[in-house]
């Protein structure tokens, strides 16, 4: 009901049983057959409906969890953390067993050695026998391999050392988010310092629900507000 209408109920006008049979049947709208389009879920009010989308400025999403862009900033640089303690932690165990395969490496390269220079002394003195040569051979070979073995647990070493170096960015990203959350705190609570007043909000008087000069064609006025207008009146 617009300003006029009301004027012209009070001023006693209109019917009031016609009025309102006439707001009833206007209510009553015949139900649209067409599907809904899909971007008119990005105005429910429903937040299990609600999707953010970069094509749709308004309504701003509903305050939940989820939403919340701090909460969520928080959420990802403790889980961030989280998770690279445990990489860390895993980095660590396999550096500490590349470094025991090294020194067991290094201490089967001691025996080797040993018994390379063993059967070096006996094929020398003893070269009728095959035996010996054949230990020798074997035991270079036996070198040779462990030679390889420790190369390779050494650029193993290597890599778990520029896998942490790596990690360490992850520490500045968390850093670097953090920055952007003492920022967004820091202007939400100038913004609440802006806008803050001297009255309190509860104490405040409601806004009016229609102004001349609007331009809505919506009743701003409900048959319920009626009623209870005219109860006032006749308590008078």
């Amino acid at each position: 009901m617009t300003q006029e209408e009301l004027d012209a109920l009070m001023n006693g006008d209109v019917d009031l049983d016609v009025g309102f049979e006439e707001a009833e049947e206007t209510a009553e709208l015949p139900e649209s057959s067409e599907e809904p389009q899909e971007h008119q879920y990005y105005n429910e009010t429903d937040v299990d409906k609600y999707r953010v989308s970069a094509l749709h400025s308004w309504p701003p999403p509903p305050p939940t969890d989820d939403n919340k862009m701090v909460h969520q900033l928080d959420d990802v640089t403790k889980e961030s953390e989280q998770k690279a303690t445990q990489i860390f932690d895993l980095i660590e165990g396999i550096s500490n067993d590349l470094g025991k395969g090294e020194k067991d490496v290094k201490a089967l390269q001691a025996i080797i050695k040993s018994n390379i220079d063993l059967f070096s002394t006996l094929s020398e003195k003893f070269p009728h026998i095959e035996a010996f040569k054949t230990q020798l051979a074997e035991n270079e070979n036996a070198s040779q391999g462990l030679n390889d073995i420790l190369e390779m647990l050494q650029n193993g070493g290597d890599t778990i050392m520029n896998i942490m170096d790596i990690m360490q960015y992850q520490d500045i990203h968390r850093q670097k988010i953090e920055r952007v959350i003492n920022v967004m705190r820091a202007l939400s609570t100038y913004m609440n310092h802006l806008f803050s007043g001297k009255i309190d909000d509860s104490k405040r008087v409601s806004s009016a629900v229609h102004i001349h000069g609007d331009t809505t064609t919506e009743d701003v006025v409900s048959s319920d507000d009626i009623e209870a207008l005219l109860a006032s009146f006749g308590q008078k």
